[in-house]
C-alpha cells in the first residue's frame, strides 16, 4: 500500500535565493492499494507531475509523509523494484546508445541480475508488450514512438513492481496507438497483477483504464471517485472537465 498523508510542497519562485515561495501542493492525503488502477487527473499546472515525484521519492515534501508498506518511499531500499516508473517522453526515457536489451537490463543489473539469467526472460518480457524479440537488438532510433512506449513499459514491468506510476505516458502518442498503449496496460493488470498510479490530463483515458478516479486542481484535491460513479461527480471544477469530454 502506497499512502500518503497531509503532503504539501513547495518552490521557492524567481531562483534558489528568492525568500518567496509558490505553494504547488496543500495538504493532500490519499491511499493506492496494491493491484488497482488510481488515476490522478488535472490540468497543466494543477500539482499532477510534482505530486508524482513526491510518490517516486524524487523529491521530499515539505510537510507530511509518504509511505510505501509502511516504510518512507523517499528511502530508496523501500521503492527498489517496487514501484517503477513510464513518463512522457520516451525519446529521452531510454539511453540512445543502448540496444533494447541494454535498456531493460539497466533496472535489472541494479537488482544484480545478469544478462545471462535473464536473456529468457527478456524475451518473454518483449512478448508481453506484443514485440518479438528480434526488437531486443534495435535502438531506440529504430523504434516508432508506439513502440519505444512499449520498450518503457517492459524495462518498468521488469522488476515485477507492485505499481507502476505512468506521468502522461500516453499523450504524446497517435491516438490510435494511445488506444493500443491502454489496452497493454490494461492487459498487464489482469496477467501479471500490476497496479497503476495513471497520472494525465485526459480523463476519458483515465475513465477507460482507471479503478478510482482522483481531480486535482490548483494542488488540492476536488474528488476522489470510483471509476464507474465518475458521471455523479458534485464539485464544480469537476464537473466542469467531465462536460468537456462530453461535448
Amino acid at each position: 500500500m502506497l499512502k500518503v498523508k497531509a503532503v504539501s510542497k513547495s518552490y521557492r519562485k524567481n531562483g534558489w535565493l528568492s525568500k518567496h515561495r509558490q505553494q504547488v501542493l496543500h495538504d493532500i492525503s490519499f491511499e493506492w492499494k496494491r493491484g488497482e488502477c488510481l488515476g490522478i487527473i488535472g490540468e497543466s499546472g494543477s500539482g499532477k507531475s510534482t505530486l508524482g515525484r513526491l510518490l517516486l521519492g524524487i523529491e521530499k515534501p515539505d510537510q507530511g509523509e509518504i509511505t510505501l508498506n509502511g516504510q518512507p518511499v523517499a528511502q530508496r531500499s523501500v521503492r527498489r523494484g517496487v514501484i517503477s516508473a513510464v513518463f512522457q517522453d520516451y525519446t529521452s526515457s531510454i539511453n540512445p546508445f543502448y540496444t533494447v536489451r541494454e535498456a531493460l537490463m539497466e533496472p535489472l543489473s541494479i537488482l544484480g541480475r545478469t544478462s545471462k539469467q535473464t536473456d529468457v526472460n527478456l524475451a518473454t518480457l518483449m512478448e508481453q508488450v506484443g514485440l518479438d524479440a528480434s526488437y531486443l537488438s534495435k535502438y531506440p532510433h529504430e523504434l516508432s514512438g508506439g513502440q519505444a512506449q512499449r520498450v518503457c513499459i517492459a524495462r518498468a514491468v521488469s522488476t515485477e513492481p507492485q505499481c507502476i506510476l505512468l506521468d502522461e505516458a500516453v499523450s504524446s502518442l497517435d491516438n490510435s496507438v494511445q488506444i493500443q498503449v491502454l489496452e497493454l496496460l490494461k492487459s498487464l493488470k489482469e496477467t501479471l497483477g500490476v497496479g497503476y498510479i495513471f497520472i494525465t490530463h485526459d480523463i476519458g483515458a483515465a475513465a477507460y483504464l482507471c479503478d478510482r478516479i482522483m481531480i486535482i486542481k490548483s494542488g488540492r484535491i476536488e474528488e476522489l471517485v470510483a471509476a464507474e460513479e465518475l458521471k455523479n461527480v458534485t464539485s464544480p471544477y469537476a464537473r466542469e472537465l467531465l462536460n468537456k469530454v462530453m461535448i
